[in-house]
């Protein structure tokens, strides 16, 4: 192979060899001519065969490189064309709103993971279904819509068209869908007292990262007398339970009910919603 000796003398290098140098592969550098990024210093017109000027390994780091920082090839071969270095700062200048962005939906990803973690925890460790306990909860944070219809009053069918409501208005203001697996609902302190099953409510639990939401809003912390059950139709023979033993033990209610559904999983049986429910009201004790 004279003339490929020769060719080394002139620092001209086969396409194998070039490949080889820069760690990549053939392939590669054929897809980087045929984008324009980094022709052959030399083809052979009888062979075809490509050779490539050493001094073009440069071109080729550069390439690596804005590879390395997220460009795609076309955005690195019109660096090249322009010749511009603002072009470059543009090019990454959208590359890192592009990250952050992806980071803040990893971000949420793995919060959403990690509350379904608790979640399932959660329903590992809670109580069975019809014990009552006095609990101090955490301030939270909801956001939600009124009940367009008291679902109390109809089937199950309407619950579910007002959790669509909900997940419609969820998607309107940018929440993640996954949010929708922690809902809770409400009726208000003075219809509850009266033994009154009207729907006011329905709602998310948001992280206080999620405050900058509009309309959101806090429920205070404090003593909650609960009662924790496993079946959406037994609620309302629940939550009569709930308000008896206030009554009973001297309780005043201080502000409205909530049903909050602690964990949901729909995976072994498909025909109705399998829910771990906490039913819930903020008390004062009677001094």
């Amino acid at each position: 192979m004279a003339i490929t000796e020769d060719m080394m003398k002139k620092g001209l290098l086969t396409i194998g060899k070039m490949a080889e140098m820069n760690r990549i592969s053939i392939p590669t550098l054929r897809l980087y001519d045929k984008k324009g990024l980094l022709k052959p210093r030399y083809i052979n017109p009888e062979s075809g065969y490509r050779y490539y000027d050493i001094h073009q390994n440069a071109r080729l780091d550069m390439i690596a490189y804005m590879k390395e920082l997220g460009m795609s090839l076309s955005e690195i071969y019109d660096v090249f064309q322009k010749k511009d270095v603002t072009v470059i700062e543009e090019v990454l200048t959208k590359k890192s709103k592009q990250i952050h962005e992806q980071m803040e939906k990893l971000q949420e990803r793995k919060d959403s993971v990690e509350q379904a973690i608790m979640s399932i925890e959660r329903y590992r460790k809670s109580p069975v279904k019809g014990t009552i306990s006095l609990e101090y909860i955490d301030k939270r944070y909801i956001w939600g819509i009124k009940c367009s219809e008291n679902f109390y009053e109809e089937n199950i069918e309407c619950y579910e068209k007002i959790l669509s409501e909900l997940r419609l208005a969820l998607e309107h203001n940018k929440f993640r869908q996954t949010h929708s697996h922690n809902i809770g609902t409400s009726i208000t302190k003075e219809n509850f007292i009266e033994n009154k099953f009207i729907a006011d409510k329905i709602f998310i639990f948001i992280n206080e990262s999620e405050k900058n939401h509009k309309n959101f809003q806090i429920i205070d912390s404090g003593m909650y007398a609960c009662i924790y059950l496993d079946d959406y139709y037994d609620e309302i023979k629940y939550a009569e339970i709930l308000r008896k033993y206030c009554k009973e033990h001297n309780y005043r209610i201080d502000g409205d009910y909530i049903c909050e559904i602690m964990t949901e999983f729909n995976i072994f049986n498909c025909d109705y919603r399998n829910m771990f429910l906490r039913l819930q009201v903020p008390i004062n004790f009677s001094k």
